[in-house]
């Protein structure tokens, strides 16, 4: 049988890869972690799954097995320095491979709106249930010094949930540029301020969990930084999207 690669031309893992060197994203917009580990770590996940011969929503399915395994080992098993290595290795190759399907769907010229959905449905259900397993960890095996910790997971949660909603919803509704105009230079600045919200920089908080309090101060510092961008980037969506739009 012809494999899908021999199909499509790219006869060989290398050709692959090159071709989606070619096929990336803007930048604009992305932290320096997704720029520079996730994004080429995607890369090369994608390559492989389309030598191997999977599809796209196949590829998602394998990001969301790897984030829910760390997802049930944090709710399940009580604190410790294996668990905490485990945890974030499950989130961050779950990350990789959250990059991986979208690569893999270009290079395969296979997108699609259910494919698209899918993703973001993982996503979506992956962030929720998350910060819901640090709630439960928290209840079941922490030693907190006031039961109002309780309440940080779910405003870390609300926050994180409405900033993926709002910036998804967001690039929906902005106006696309016409086609053939070149794209903005992404800012390093921006790249570089984007890195405390990038969800690769947070699955390592989970690398303190072999240490309650240092894992609690951590999880206590980003939950803070998600709700000041929550702050900050509602109001730049609303005066994005409220600005006059050129007539069609």
């Amino acid at each position: 049988m012809t494999q899908v690669g021999e199909r499509a031309g790219y006869g060989s893992y290398g050709e692959a890869l090159g071709a989606l060197r070619e096929a990336q994203k803007s930048a604009k917009g992305v932290s320096l972690y997704s720029r520079y580990v996730n994004r080429p770590a995607g890369r090369v996940l994608a390559a492989g799954a389309y030598r191997a011969g999977l599809t796209p929503n196949q590829v998602t399915g394998v990001s969301a097995a790897f984030s829910f395994a760390g997802i049930g080992a944090l709710a399940a098993l009580p604190p410790s320095w294996p668990l905490a290595f485990a945890v974030y290795a499950a989130l961050a190759v779950g990350f990789a491979f959250d990059s991986a399907d979208g690569q893999l769907a270009r290079l395969r010229k296979e997108s699609s709106a259910a494919g698209e959905w899918l993703d973001h449905v993982v996503d979506c259900a992956k962030i929720t249930a998350l910060h819901a397993a640090v709630l439960v960890a928290f209840f079941r095996f922490f030693d907190l010094p006031d039961p109002a910790w309780l309440l940080l997971p779910l405003g870390f949660q609300f926050a994180a949930v409405v900033i993926f909603f709002g910036g998804l919803l967001t690039d929906k509704l902005k106006p696309r540029p016409a086609p053939g105009a070149p794209r903005p230079a992404p800012s390093a600045l921006r790249a570089v301020a984007l890195l405390p919200v990038d969800y690769g920089v947070f699955c390592a908080v989970f690398l303190l969990l072999g240490s309650e309090t240092a894992f609690r101060t951590g999880y206590a510092v980003l939950a803070a930084v998600h709700a000041a961008f929550l702050v900050a980037f509602c109001v730049k969506w609303f005066r994005e999207l409220s600005a006059p739009r050129p007539p069609s």
